[in-house]
């Protein structure tokens, strides 16, 4: 490749420059177009369903989950989902399925028990530091809603304290609840973390 093409084929702010008689790695043409490279736009939802009654239940519903989080409750955060309920946290938003591709986290009701008896055991040292969450939930909408399910989009702020560490994790939730009387159980609880891909010191231990 020429000097030419290569600039041709370089974003004009890329600060990386080739020339025909480099060596060694930098004889290698870069694979990235610097700061104007596409990137995963994240999800939008649609314009929503406008039902005050269903927001309000919904929006109670996902805040007293995140509240069991916070309190640990492991439980009774399980017995949020349905039978054949699953918990899937991608590694990117352009993930489309957890059988395929690997992901942060990808549990049905089995594997959320066998996590939570881990989390129990009193040999389970992860948990033996000051160690706790604080979820905010917000920008909630009822993408659509019908007598069996409603699609939920919203947006959640968590800060974790491990001892004197404090780390911050945000992005958003994609619930597909089944209606259960005046109650909902969760099939498919899709989280995308917007710093998902950021290096940590030690991995999460628990749902986010």
């Amino acid at each position: 490749m020429s000097t030419e093409q290569l600039a041709d084929a370089l974003a004009p702010n890329t600060v990386i420059t080739g020339t025909d008689d480099a060596t060694g790695a930098q004889a290698i043409a870069p694979q990235a177009l610097g700061r104007s490279a596409p990137t995963h736009t994240q999800y939008v939802p649609g314009k929503g369903v406008y039902d005050n009654t269903l927001q309000l239940l919904v929006e109670a519903f996902l805040y007293r989950q995140a509240a069991l989080l916070d309190a640990k409750d492991w439980q009774a955060f399980i017995d949020c989902f349905s039978a054949d309920g699953v918990y899937w946290m991608p590694v990117e938003p352009a993930q489309t399925s957890w059988t395929h591709q690997p992901s942060i986290f990808a549990e049905d009701r089995l594997m959320m028990e066998i996590r939570m008896r881990r989390l129990n055991h009193p040999n389970a040292w992860s948990q033996a530091p000051m160690w706790g969450t604080n979820h905010l939930v917000g920008n909630v909408i009822i993408e659509s809603a019908n007598d069996e399910r409603v699609q939920v989009y919203s947006r959640f702020q968590m800060m974790e304290l491990r001892r004197d560490d404090i780390r911050h994790f945000g992005g958003t939730y994609r619930h597909s609840l089944a209606r259960s009387g005046d109650d909902f159980r969760i099939k498919l609880q899709r989280v995308d973390m917007m710093n998902g891909q950021a290096a940590y010191d030690y991995v999460l231990q628990a749902w986010g």
